[in-house]
């Protein structure tokens, strides 16, 4: 079991994004593959796939989808869930992504969720975290676990492009393979965030009366300035 020592931040913008480098060995990243490709029944289709264990995510809302029932762990969960929380995660989703796939830009909301986890297995990616016109690449390398707190996971968005290539640091380019993830949830006490951000918040927009799937995030920012003049 790891302790919260093990985990670093990362000293960049934006703040709040903390590391583990090999959260499991080689060998146990292959058994766990091995049993994703040959054990796990996904959807027949293209593109990127996933699988809800716990409560289920609901990506119209980026909260639970209260009509589906509570899914337990399965086995081949249980070792990978963090001990550096006082509890087990309520939502946790495998997804698969094939070369080319990614997931758009965004934040999960903030009223349903708390601390987020994402260990990485397979093949590489970078995800992009963006803020206004700022964008931070991080490479999401094999059996490292991130966790996204504070700043980075509450007023940055954060996606992966969709192509078959990603562009290093250094300008050269790295093919992409088959990479699953593991992302890890926790239900926020109360259901109620008050960082106040009009643009990410869920619970700001619905204090002021917005729906966010029907408001664009740029009429979002224009209303926050108005506000910002008044208060």
């Amino acid at each position: 079991m790891e302790e919260r020592s093990k985990f670093k931040e990362l000293p960049i913008q934006p703040q709040g994004i903390f590391w583990k480098d090999d959260f499991i060995d080689p060998e146990h990243e292959q058994q766990l593959i091995t049993i994703f490709q040959n054990e796990l029944e996904w959807a027949d289709r293209p593109g990127r796939l996933s699988l809800h264990y716990g409560y289920t995510f609901d990506y119209k809302t980026f909260g639970i989808d209260p009509d589906i029932p509570h899914k337990e762990f399965p086995e081949w969960l249980q070792p990978l869930i963090p001990t550096t929380e006082t509890r087990p995660p309520d939502q946790v989703c495998l997804q698969y992504y094939p070369p080319g796939a990614g997931i758009p830009p965004h934040v999960d909301a903030h009223g349903p969720y708390d601390q987020l986890y994402a260990l990485s297995l397979g093949g590489p990616a970078v995800m992009q975290f963006r803020r206004e016109e700022e964008r931070v690449d991080i490479d999401l390398t094999p059996r490292s676990m991130m966790q996204m707190a504070g700043d980075s996971r509450l007023h940055w968005t954060h996606g992966i492009k969709k192509r078959k290539n990603d562009i290093l640091a250094d300008g050269t380019q790295r093919p992409r393979t088959n990479r699953w993830s593991i992302t890890y949830r926790w239900l926020r006490d109360g259901g109620e965030c008050e960082c106040g951000n009009i643009v990410h918040c869920d619970t700001a927009q619905r204090r002021l009366g917005v729906e966010k799937e029907k408001r664009s995030v740029l009429a979002l920012a224009a209303e926050a300035s108005v506000a910002d003049q008044f208060s």
